[in-house]
């Protein structure tokens, strides 16, 4: 699945519809309003990529307030879920708020999943600091007991039935889920703003989902996807993941697959280990509303000479560019790989064992970046080992991935990455296998940060 730039801004928020091939009910999960609570957004960005609904529909939102997300704020213009009672059409916020609530409030949206990381663990009665009624962690929140005669209006209920399927799969005992009832209508000023109250006052059930921030990244996804799921079983919809639910099968998942592309894909770049600035980037004008992203919280931003590119909070690369037109004529170079001839798509990752050797091909221009020549302004028809390119030229920092760009004139046509890796060389020459597009390289750690036990602020 590709997640294009929005039109307007590649800040605004997406909305990812998981539809199954039997009707059912639609849960609605919101991840990202409040920027610095990396496992409930990483949660919901981890439904949107990684799900298959085969039964019912999943609506996800997973990076509400993108803006906040890659600043690591709260909000950039105070809290974003305390402005769903009264706002002033001035507020920076205000378009967010008010699509948000349209999409709350479609007919087809049965009921709510708010995602947040909380500061420390909340329990019932007093346990130490950071155990107590006035945290946030490990919990999830209702605003009432039930909401009117409907399909999941009893929320105590269903809430009671995620604790307890949170609970038993701990990591260890200490972790308990427990209900926390707001009872917002009972005069709680604060949570009368809340985006889940909002949707209880229109008749929508909904809940708010607490990890800790006690917790790494991949552990609070982990207690969020629990929780997620025993919601999704108990509304009677279906559906298949692609990872093993463990902190480190969440960790490998949200870390692989992170790729930008450029025109129609005919320029990919592999995201994992990444080098900190790529210069002289081949980008067209309009790079930053048109390209598509894997994941819907892989983002790029111009920073004035260049575009910064984030993964959520985490912030991956520079890319410097060089402008052209571009060129639409090109679709597949002929690779020699150690030998061998194979047709290798524009956008592809080629896997080179030893030597590789790009076919000429009549009215293009090749350029191997990090590679030289003296006699050739062409770089074709040569044999091309790892130890010919010049230090620093890589895409990645592993020094595997090297760029070959293509042009047509003076437009650039696009790109095939080649990558240094014996074993996946020999398995493409052995099997005739087309070149792959993600690398299988170690994942690390791009998701978020890490604890947080001075945070006392939470839903």
């Amino acid at each position: 699945m590709a997640f294009p730039a929005q039109a307007r801004n590649p800040l605004d928020f997406h909305l990812v519809k998981l539809n199954g091939t039997e009707s059912g009910p639609t849960l609605l999960v919101v991840g990202g309003i409040q920027g610095d609570e990396p496992g409930g957004f990483n949660a919901a960005g981890m439904l949107a990529s990684n799900y298959t609904i085969r039964k019912g529909s999943v609506w996800v939102v997973p990076n509400l307030n993108f803006p906040s997300i890659i600043a690591r704020s709260r909000g950039g213009f105070g809290d974003m879920n305390r402005k769903f009672a009264a706002l002033h059409k001035d507020d920076p916020d205000y378009t967010t708020i008010q699509r948000i609530k349209e999409i709350i409030l479609d007919p087809q949206v049965d009921f709510v999943l708010n995602l947040h990381d909380g500061s420390g663990f909340y329990r019932p009665a007093w346990e130490s600091e950071t155990r107590n009624p006035k945290r946030w962690g490990q919990c999830v929140i209702i605003d009432q007991t039930a909401i009117g005669a409907q399909p999941f209006g009893n929320l105590e209920e269903m809430a009671l039935a995620a604790v307890s399927d949170a609970n038993n799969a701990l990591l260890i005992p200490g972790h308990a889920y427990h209900l926390k009832n707001t009872r917002t209508n009972e005069g709680d000023a604060e949570m009368e703003k809340t985006l889940t109250y909002f949707a209880i006052t229109n008749g929508k059930p909904a809940f708010g989902v607490e990890a800790s921030k006690e917790f790494k990244t991949a552990t609070r996804a982990y207690y969020h996807i629990r929780v997620l799921e025993s919601f999704m079983r108990q509304a009677g919809i279906e559906y298949e993941r692609d990872f093993v639910l463990t902190p480190e099968g969440l960790e490998a998942a949200m870390n692989r697959n992170l790729h930008l592309a450029f025109h129609n894909g005919k320029l990919s770049l592999d995201m994992q280990d990444i080098r900190s600035v790529l210069r002289f980037v081949p980008l067209n004008r309009n790079a930053e509303r048109e390209f598509s992203s894997s994941k819907p919280l892989l983002t790029m931003v111009n920073n004035g000479n260049a575009y910064r590119v984030y993964y959520g909070n985490t912030h991956l690369t520079q890319l410097v560019p060089q402008y052209f037109d571009f060129d639409d004529s090109l679709n597949a170079l002929t690779i020699l790989v150690d030998g061998k001839p194979h047709n290798a798509t524009v956008g592809s990752i080629v896997p080179v064992g030893n030597v590789f050797e790009v076919a000429a091909q009549e009215g293009y221009r090749v350029n191997v970046i990090g590679y030289t020549h003296p006699r050739l302004t062409n770089e074709v028809d040569i044999p091309i080992r790892k130890a010919d390119f010049l230090p620093g030229y890589s895409v990645d920092n592993a020094e595997t991935h090297y760029r070959v760009e293509v042009y047509r004139g003076e437009k650039f046509a696009g790109m095939v990455m080649v990558r240094f890796d014996e074993a996946a060389a020999a398995a493409l020459n052995n099997n005739n296998a087309a070149p792959r597009t993600e690398d299988g390289a170690p994942a690390q750690d791009l998701a978020g940060n890490g604890a947080d036990s001075n945070d006392t602020l939470g839903w």
